[in-house]
């Protein structure tokens, strides 16, 4: 059974969200401010928040970047349900991290069909996921370049592991920060800066560092050219692939891998 978490100050709307939703069938937990509604989510991991924003204690606004720092509430998926109705108040709802912003008076049935919305989207990225996680019949790059542990790359943080595996997944692709961000429900500056809080970089930043280890991998592993591993690794522009490379190791990919196998061949003949 899915557990939905409601966050209201005022009472007789608190028990209205809350029968409306537990008449759908859904375990409801309520909650009268913001600073409790962070600890009932802390406590039980609802599948999804309804909140308010204007709340005393803790504005709707500081439940969302709290629950959004903490691992294990980071990912559940929250609504705003507010009397805040202006543009700037909703612009920033949304580019903080919530998943839907509905104003009030609101009706019952607008805020079942956004949680339904809500709960639907949430469902099919995991679908995704699973589906990306899935192998593969015939031997793909991801299957090439196995040997690149995935916490071999990117950092251990629960909070973030579906940025990470979707990138996992897609590297090879042509992706884009608003990719990632839509594939795990979030704003793209959102995204930016919860990323870069966590580590240090950006989610581009990332993009790239898993590129640039299967560039390695196939530079060292293979005979295939320049710019076949470009496209492989997910370039489809052979100067923009150069630059990136260069950044990161200071010299040309050719370069790169003659120096390496040079090396190699020496260790071999000490053996």
């Amino acid at each position: 059974m899915k557990k939905i978490l409601v966050i209201e100050n005022t009472a007789s709307t608190r028990n209205l969200f809350l029968e409306a939703i537990k008449a759908k069938g859904f375990y409801t937990i309520g909650a009268e401010n913001g600073l409790i509604g962070v600890q009932r989510a802390q406590e039980d991991l609802p599948d999804l928040i309804i909140s308010e924003i204007a709340m005393s204690k803790l504005d709707g606004y500081s439940v969302l970047t709290k629950l959004r720092q903490n691992p294990d509430t980071a990912i559940i998926p929250l609504i705003f349900v507010t009397t805040k109705v202006s543009k700037a108040d909703i612009r920033k709802g949304m580019e903080m991290g919530a998943d839907d912003y509905l104003t009030k008076p609101c009706s019952v049935q607008e805020l079942l069909r956004a949680i339904a919305a809500c709960l639907e989207k949430r469902a099919f990225l995991q679908q995704c996921y699973t589906a990306q996680s899935q192998p593969v019949p015939k031997p793909s790059l991801a299957d090439t370049t196995r040997q690149f542990d995935l916490e071999s790359i990117f950092p251990y943080d629960p909070g973030l592991m579906e940025v990470f595996q979707f990138i996992e997944a897609n590297y090879h692709r042509p992706i884009t920060l608003s990719n990632v961000a839509n594939a795990v429900g979030y704003s793209s500056a959102y995204l930016t800066n919860w990323v870069r809080r966590q580590t240090g970089q950006t989610v581009q930043n990332w993009i790239i560092q898993r590129r640039m280890a299967a560039a390695r991998f196939l530079l060292l592993k293979t005979n295939e050219g320049i710019e076949e591993i470009a496209m492989k690794v997910g370039y489809q522009n052979l100067v923009h692939f150069f630059r990136q490379f260069r950044t990161n190791h200071g010299t040309t990919p050719q370069a790169w891998r003659k120096l390496q196998l040079s090396q190699e061949k020496e260790e071999l003949q000490k053996c």
